[in-house]
């Protein structure tokens, strides 16, 4: 199974902001930081936001930060909403299956697929950037000021 771009960029984010600290980066810092398009990183914030999982200020002294709500979000929770529950496959797609009413392979596909949801389920955001993860995010972030 291959993640969305969006899924991987909300990740990203969310590991970013972890390590922020009293940082406040605005979306644009981060599209720099992580080399990718602003207007691709802003709709994964705004959905980010709207989930709850980080607040965004405007203007002077704005930026992003994230909630506490997102610190222990559930990564499987992250990939679910930015993958959606659609199938591995598309059995039904403009060019139907002739195997669909009878295939087995579709009911593993989508067994295999939420397995590998629930293995991400019982790790939060906060897992994911203990060290030495942390502590590389934190070198890697760092603009050519030395801020983060």
């Amino acid at each position: 199974m291959r993640l969305l771009r969006s899924t991987d960029l909300a990740l990203r984010v969310l590991m970013r902001l972890a390590v922020a600290g009293e940082s406040t980066p605005t979306t644009r810092e981060v599209a720099v930081g992580m080399d990718v398009p602003y207007t691709h990183l802003a709709k994964v914030v705004a959905e980010l936001q709207h989930m709850g999982l980080l607040a965004a200020r405007r203007g002077r002294g704005g930026g992003l930060t994230l909630t506490e709500q997102g610190r222990t979000a559930s990564v499987g929770a992250v990939v679910r909403s930015f993958e959606g529950d659609g199938d591995v496959v598309d059995c039904e797609g403009p060019t139907p299956c002739p195997l669909n009413s009878a295939c087995r392979l579709r009911g593993a596909l989508r067994r295999a697929q939420e397995a590998f949801f629930a293995s991400l389920d019982p790790i939060t955001v906060a897992d994911i950037v203990a060290e030495p993860t942390g502590a590389l995010l934190l070198g890697i972030s760092r603009g050519p000021s030395g801020s983060v």
